[in-house]
């Protein structure tokens, strides 16, 4: 195994540094494009700790939160202090200007904390069309003020950790406010995607912060500071989460999205007072002999999409399934089938469970054994190219419309584990890479601050059919955007204890990159490290999607022979996970990105 990885980093290497010099190309047609542009490969080596584990998508994020675990904080303590670093060093990928949702296990509960995004009650589900009732291009939607949301992050934290907090909350600050003030180098990452925006530079106060003079992205290693980061985080440390949803932070916020001069947008002050997280109750699947997979519910697809999957899928040892160091074409054939057809009843069905009803009545209905069953038997040993939607209540027929195919972007995650054993596993998002290319001052008037969200882009486009029947997930006033992202906790179900905690970025790809951690830990017994280096494929209901330059031509062919439209294409993956090992905690980082596992 550790030539095999050593062979996969080694080639990958290669293909992507090659890559990584240029400027991201569309992808084929059929396939959504890569969430973040891909910026090379780095080696990550796995890293055991005896006590207590922290992993993030940037080792400055690792760091601040190992320190809150050795300060005697919890598991959302460290993750907490974690997303305020990230706001900071990555902020391309998340931040407290959007959303996120974390899956906590305190030792006897599991809790889901939905810190999604809400729609702005001025938005409906025209949002996003032209006159002529066409939608609005990606790239047109995107950038200003329209596709942003109310933030949600902040707010959710703050209330998880008045329940679950060991450390008083301005303590959870100071890391990021050393780094703010005293300033961070600039990571090969950071400044990979800041050279290859075209439309950040537009911002006056981005154009600042991130680029120089003549509008060159500051190099690696150049020392940025944010005093206006700082000066937020001051106030926020010292008055609360609310300090953000209020006074000169809000009224900052709202005057860049709704005096945008090219895309204003709808969010008020109202807004953002009235914006409450929620407490829902986490999803739990019973998978293989012994697992119990737990994850979020609606308005995120993540677990229900992914366990459908794996639901389909009988168990296989590596022995068949992997091929020359990857996944082999037998094995893909039948997981992106089953694909096929998860994410035509993900297009169908799912949305904010505030405003759409489960088949139903219950969401498990799509993962009943027996409709998982009726499905699988669709699998032939041809692809299907594109499934249709199943009905996993017959007879209850809720007259909804598939959404369209449409563009879904990036995200970050945390994992940790504290020495007592609790656990968050944390997808945090603003979107788009640098979200709506919108950074907010907070109304200090400092050089910095933070990256507004551009989420409203994750609801359909296209609110109805040509019938006029409703898509799940259309816009409406306070709805929440269907998200893909799949924070996960995994546990013995024989004694309850916790086995892994494990998420990634990626937008709708997500749910194949987790998918690909719980089987080639389980069935193919490799360590979450192997599974991360692993390369990347999944299907969205069209093209079979093979990460570029890593599958061997064979396979390619082997796929094809049984009608496959095989696409090659960017999957960057930034899993970042923690797995039990003997007594103590193994964890892993994606070599696509730059997380690091930190910890005692």
């Amino acid at each position: 195994m550790k030539r095999l990885r050593r062979f996969v980093s080694l080639y990958a290497g290669a293909v992507l540094a090659l890559a990584a010099c240029s400027t991201r190309p569309p992808e084929p047609s059929g396939l959504p494009p890569a969430p973040e542009a891909r910026s090379g490969w780095t080696p990550q080596p796995g890293w055991r700790y005896a006590h207590e584990a922290v992993a993030a998508a940037n080792p400055l994020a690792a760091q601040a939160g190992a320190e809150m675990l050795a300060a005697g904080g919890s598991a959302l303590d460290a993750a907490i202090a974690a997303q305020m670093v990230l706001t900071l060093v990555e902020p391309q990928s998340s931040g407290i200007g959007g959303g996120a949702l974390l899956m906590l296990w305190d030792g006897q509960r599991l809790q889901a904390w939905d810190g999604r995004e809400t729609a702005p009650a001025a938005d409906d589900e025209r949002l996003f069309l032209r006159a002529d009732g066409s939608p609005m291009p990606f790239d047109e939607a995107v950038v200003g003020g329209r596709a942003v949301g109310t933030p949600g992050v902040l707010r959710m934290l703050a209330r998880a950790h008045e329940r679950d907090g060991k450390l008083p909350w301005a303590r959870l600050f100071e890391p990021a406010l050393r780094l703010a003030e005293q300033g961070f180098a600039v990571s090969p990452r950071l400044h990979s995607l800041l050279a290859q925006d075209r439309t950040l530079v537009r911002d006056p106060q981005a154009r600042a912060y991130f680029f120089d003079t003549q509008g060159q992205a500051w190099p690696v290693g150049h020392v940025l500071r944010n005093p206006a980061l700082a000066a937020i985080y001051r106030r926020l440390a010292a008055e609360g989460a609310e300090a953000f949803y209020q006074g000169s932070i809000a009224r900052d916020m709202v005057a860049r999205v709704r005096g945008h001069g090219a895309n204003p947008g709808g969010l008020s002050e109202a807004d953002l007072r009235a914006y409450q997280p929620r407490l829902r109750e986490a999803l739990c699947t019973d998978w293989r002999e012994i697992w119990r997979v737990c994850g979020f519910p609606p308005p995120s697809s993540g677990h229900l999409t992914m366990m459908q999957i794996l639901g389909m899928l009988p168990a296989s040892d590596a022995t068949h399934a992997v091929v020359l160091g990857q996944p082999g074409a037998d094995w893909l054939h039948g997981y992106t089938e089953a694909a096929r057809l998860a994410f035509a009843d993900r297009d169908r069905y799912i949305g904010d469970p505030d405003f759409v009803a489960a088949p139903g009545g219950n969401w498990r209905t799509l993962l009943d054994p027996g409709y998982l069953a009726r499905r699988a038997a669709l699998i032939g040993p041809h692809s299907m190219g594109r499934a249709s939607p199943g009905d996993p209540v017959p007879g209850a027929s809720l007259s909804l419309a598939s959404q369209p195919e449409q563009v879904e972007h990036g995200t970050s995650h945390v994992s940790v584990v504290d020495a007592r054993g609790h656990s968050v596993s944390m997808t945090t998002t603003v979107e788009s890479a640098f979200g709506a290319r919108l950074m907010s001052d907070g109304g200090t008037g400092l050089p910095g601050g933070f990256m507004l969200n551009n989420q409203l882009t994750d609801f359909s486009f296209v609110p109805r059919d040509a019938q006029g029947r409703a898509v799940a997930n259309r816009l409406e006033p306070g709805k929440r955007p269907r998200s893909s992202m799949t924070p996960t906790l995994v546990f013995d179900r024989r004694d309850g204890r916790l086995l892994m905690s494990v998420g990634s970025p990626g937008g709708a790809a997500i749910i194949h990159y987790v998918a690909k951690m719980l089987v080639a830990t389980h069935d193919w017994g490799m360590n979450v490290q192997d599974a991360a280096n692993l390369a990347n494929f999944g299907s969205f209901n069209g093209p079979t999607a093979l990460e570029k330059g890593l599958f061997p031509a064979a396979t390619q062919e082997a796929l094809k022979a049984r009608g496959h439209q095989v696409q090659e294409v960017d999957l960057v993956s930034g899993t970042s996970a923690l797995e039990r090992q003997g007594g103590g905690w193994f964890g892993a980082a994606d070599p696509r990105r730059e997380g690091s596992v930190r910890g005692d």
